[in-house]
């Protein structure tokens, strides 16, 4: 999607962006995660910018909210559901400074959020990306 001239994205579009951007990340990724619900935010609440302790809203692009899989019991009762927040304002931010596309903004922004709740390193997330 190019920058747009006259209108930001809404919430609906980046969600559908991030619909699309997760079918297409490599299996292997998306196994990690159990039928996560992706959720698009205006901004992260402010219990999320003070346990993150976050200067501005617009310091995060993405949350994975979850239970990793080495945590998981299916003995256990589901607490929640595995949820990825994507904050429309700061990624339309990012987007507006760089050079990417916002479907590779969202792309990535999933890729890490998966792969940071599951330890994964950036160079692993790198090779993800690449591959995706």
């Amino acid at each position: 999607m190019t920058k747009p001239s006259d209108r930001a994205p809404s919430a609906a579009e980046i969600e559908s962006i991030a619909e699309h951007a997760y079918r297409r990340i490599p299996e292997r990724l998306r196994k990690l995660v159990d039928a996560v619900v992706i959720r698009v935010e205006e901004f992260p609440d402010d219990e999320i910018i003070a346990e993150m302790e976050l200067d501005t809203e617009y310091d995060l692009l993405g949350l994975y909210s979850g239970v990793a899989l080495d945590e998981k019991s299916y003995a256990d009762a589901p607490q929640n559901v595995d949820m990825i927040f994507l904050y429309r304002r700061p990624m339309l931010d990012y987007w507006a400074e760089n050079d990417d596309t916002l479907e590779a903004v969202v792309r990535h922004v999933l890729i890490h959020e998966i792969g940071h709740h599951f330890g994964l390193s950036d160079e692993e997330m790198e090779q993800i990306e690449n591959e995706a």
